[in-house]
């Protein structure tokens, strides 16, 4: 397993990949692994087959942070991050640096982002205003860096996976953008690096977010209509949630999956999103109603 550090060495790589015709699959990550991780991971290997080319990336973005969110608090375990990848079958882990990806960042000389300013603009946009900025502008260059022909994301950032899409959409990348399904614990909390975070006590009310789809499922289907109105669901929801009480509500979205836009009707084929603190621990998942 190679680790490289390098822009111009990654560059290099990918380019000699390019040039042999292996066929490279990205799976990028911001670190402290988990199974949800090792999942990504699989799906990357199954892409490319026996005879392709396996690149985790291993960077957190400070661009996508807020500045009075966890950047320097943000779980890392780097020897631990390595081991999963080796045990995986990784071929490459790319650890570049602050300084390599944005050059001169404090002194105010970087200023070039990559913006989708439709699809960012609700849920997690709304909540964090310039996190989408980031996340966009990174796996751009990621993609500029690594030159792979497919990027494998997980379900559980649906918006973020929306946005990807129609980034590599609209910019004409040659990327497939690849969509693994969320990988959640026993008790349908959906894995995260952040849930390293919970107190025992948060963790043990930190599955309601799950319940909370699992009722909002129950209450479609008992409905006698097709449909129910989304403010009357959504307050029965925010109930439901403030049932927990070390839970916060941050946002709880019903919106059409092709284009985010909310949905005043909530029925079958509906998508659900929230977010809810717990602490200063913020967490979120989605999932078809």
């Amino acid at each position: 397993m190679k680790q490289i550090r390098h822009l111009k060495t990654m560059q290099r790589w990918a380019l000699e990949s390019k040039r042999s015709g292996t066929r490279v699959a990205l799976v990028p990550t911001m670190g402290f692994l988990h199974m949800g991780h090792v999942a990504l991971i699989k799906r990357a290997k199954r892409y490319v087959g026996k005879e392709g080319k396996v690149v985790v990336s291993i960077y957190v973005n400070p661009t996508q942070f807020g500045a009075n969110e966890d950047f320097s608090a943000y779980p890392r375990d780097l020897k631990k991050d390595l081991f999963i990848c080796e045990q995986e079958g990784v071929d490459v882990v790319f650890l570049p640096s602050d300084s390599s990806m944005y050059p001169r960042l404090d002194e105010g000389d970087y200023s070039t982002y990559v913006v989708e300013s439709d699809l960012s603009s609700t849920m997690e946009g709304a909540s964090r205003p310039t996190h989408f900025k980031g996340v966009t502008t990174v796996v751009c260059k990621l993609f500029m860096l690594t030159l792979p022909d497919a990027a494998i994301f997980g379900a559980k950032d649906f918006q973020q996976a929306a946005i990807i899409k129609r980034m590599t959409s609209n910019l004409n990348l040659p990327v497939k953008i690849v969509i693994a399904a969320t990988v959640r614990e026993k008790d349908g909390l959906a894995m995260s690096s952040r849930n390293a975070y919970l107190t025992p006590e948060e963790r043990q009310q930190a599955p309601v977010l799950f319940q909370t789809i699992s009722e909002a499922k129950r209450l479609i289907q008992e409905a006698k209509t097709s449909s129910i109105k989304a403010e009357k669901l959504h307050s029965k929801l925010t109930k439901f949630i403030q049932r927990k009480p070390l839970a916060r509500l941050d946002y709880l979205a019903f919106f059409n999956p092709s284009t985010l836009k909310p949905e005043p009707l909530v029925k079958t084929g509906t998508h659900l999103a929230l977010a809810v603190f717990f602490g200063k621990t913020r967490l979120i998942d989605n999932a078809r109603i």
